[in-house]
């Protein structure tokens, strides 16, 4: 039996009111779906509506218009205590900067989630070594991130993103920090992930050369959907597709 959808966005706008009056919309109807398994990437210029699509599918943010369902279930209307519990459950996030508590060794930093969700100690210890593991960094546990490099800042960041076992991960700008070899390193274990362990990958970025790690493109233009499929051969089909938005 086919598995359903881990995202599904249903025409989707996001309104935000402007502290002058008024209101400006930055998302127009964004419609699509995303299976078990898939590596996608949200693509689009600064200022183009991916972060906040993004924010969306990370139930930090909810749409004001349209229906989001994850794993099924419509969450488009939860209260921010429930998003709260969504994202704990079911989503692992990679940012961009790391976001690692610098004074807690990196073995807490991987627990962290796992404490919120009331785990006891032992099994927090025990999941947390074995993400390490999976990362190449389980001989460093006692470290602080002070003491990493950019590229083994994010391998803890992506053990604290497995470490709840989630289906989704969602990755915003995931070598933003990075050098390009130490970039391309955290990619290619992206894209591992993806194929040996079948985790569906969510990553946002504003360049070709990175969403090319992935298998599909959304592309996103002044808030509209421009582009959804295979990764083109070169960028100029993606720019091309923007030109319907300009002429509106």
């Amino acid at each position: 039996m086919k598995q359903p959808p881990i995202i599904s966005m249903k025409k989707i706008c996001k309104v935000f009111p402007l502290e002058i009056g008024g209101e400006q919309q930055v998302l127009f109807d964004i419609s699509f779906t995303i299976n078990p398994g898939e590596f996608v990437a949200i693509m689009g210029p600064s200022g183009s509506g991916k972060s906040t699509c993004m924010n969306i599918i990370g139930a930090l943010d909810s749409a004001t218009s349209g229906v989001y369902e994850l794993y099924g279930k419509d969450i488009t209307t939860l209260f921010p205590d429930e998003l709260a519990k969504i994202r704990n459950e079911y989503i692992g996030f990679v940012f961009q900067n790391f976001n690692l508590l610098p004074k807690r060794t990196i073995l807490d930093n991987v627990m962290l989630p796992l404490m919120y969700r009331g785990l006891p100690i032992t099994e927090r210890l025990e999941r947390a070594r074995e993400m390490l593991k999976l990362v190449n960094l389980e001989k460093f546990e006692s470290y602080l991130p002070t003491q990493l490099s950019g590229g083994m800042k994010q391998r803890v960041a992506i053990a604290r993103a497995l470490a709840g076992n989630p289906k989704l991960i969602l990755a915003d700008e995931p070598t933003g920090a990075l050098d390009s070899k130490m970039g391309n390193e955290i990619l290619k274990f992206f894209k591992k992930l993806n194929k040996d362990l079948g985790i569906t990958i969510v990553m946002i970025t504003h360049e070709f050369e990175i969403a090319q790690y992935a298998n599909r493109v959304i592309h996103i233009y002044d808030g509209h959907i421009t582009y959804d499929g295979a990764i083109p051969k070169n960028e100029s089909v993606l720019l091309k597709s923007e030109q319907k938005v300009r002429k509106q």
